[in-house]
């Protein structure tokens, strides 16, 4: 039986934990903006990326180009770069580009839109962090907010343990979080062979505002570049800019 991880056999994915491996050990601290900055300056939303584990900025390309004059912008995709294997840590740094971003642009709030593990270190940012006061609005795609079983067959791997259902981390984001501001769209697919099962990619917290939205027959890795979610991103962050944004 050949194992998987995010749609990817298991020598790619120890590959991938390679890659994130050698992410931490270089502090990189920029931002990597798109050139969709030209085209909405700062009149917009700032939209920060935030990709997974074995992904690169690319994976967000096509949806970026499907957000083009949605009014949302600029678009700016984030990099985690640490010193150690911890989604807390990539949170913080997370949380530092944030601010850098507001000050570029007039300190307006900020959306975050995370894939995969890279929705997890937003969630953590805003629910554990206190980065709701800064965004209104956070979009995971294929996030395991509850963990999956998956984690528990890979290598492991200190941030692999992390994603474990019923772990440290994980735990933190299930306690209570009454009066957080951000509010929480979640994306999340039946065919979600990363995620097991697949349910664990929606955000189920009595204190958060959450809107799951299924996407049905669409794998890990497809989730950001399918037109029914780029669709459905886009008309979040539609009704997101005709709402009054709290600094």
């Amino acid at each position: 039986m050949t194992v998987r991880l995010a749609g990817l056999p298991l020598d790619l994915a120890l590959w991938g934990v390679r890659q994130f491996a050698g992410l931490l050990g270089a502090v990189d601290r920029r931002l990597l903006p798109d050139d969709s900055e030209g085209e909405f300056g700062v009149s917009g939303m700032p939209v920060v990326f935030v990709h997974g584990l074995a992904d690169r900025p690319s994976i967000f390309s096509k949806l970026q180009n499907g957000l083009r004059g949605c009014g949302a912008g600029p678009f700016v995709t984030a990099t985690y770069s640490v010193l150690n294997p911890d989604i807390r840590v990539a949170a913080r740094m997370l949380g530092e580009q944030v601010e850098r971003v507001r000050e570029q642009n007039g300190g307006r709030p900020v959306c975050l839109v995370g894939h995969s593990m890279g929705g997890l270190i937003a969630r953590y940012y805003v629910q554990r962090l206190g980065g709701d006061a800064h965004v209104p609005l956070v979009i995971t795609l294929a996030t395991p907010h509850s963990g999956t079983a998956m984690a528990l067959w890979a290598p492991p791997h200190p941030v692999l343990r992390q994603l474990r259902p019923g772990s440290p981390l994980l735990a933190e984001l299930a306690e209570p979080c009454a009066g957080c501001r951000s509010q929480f769209v979640a994306f999340y697919s039946n065919l979600d062979e990363a995620i097991i099962p697949s349910s664990r990619a929606r955000i189920d917290h009595p204190d958060l505002q959450v809107r799951n939205v299924l996407v049905d027959g669409v794998g890990h890795l497809m989730l950001p570049v399918h037109g029914t979610v780029i669709h459905g991103v886009r008309d979040v962050l539609t009704e997101a800019m005709e709402l009054p944004l709290a600094g």
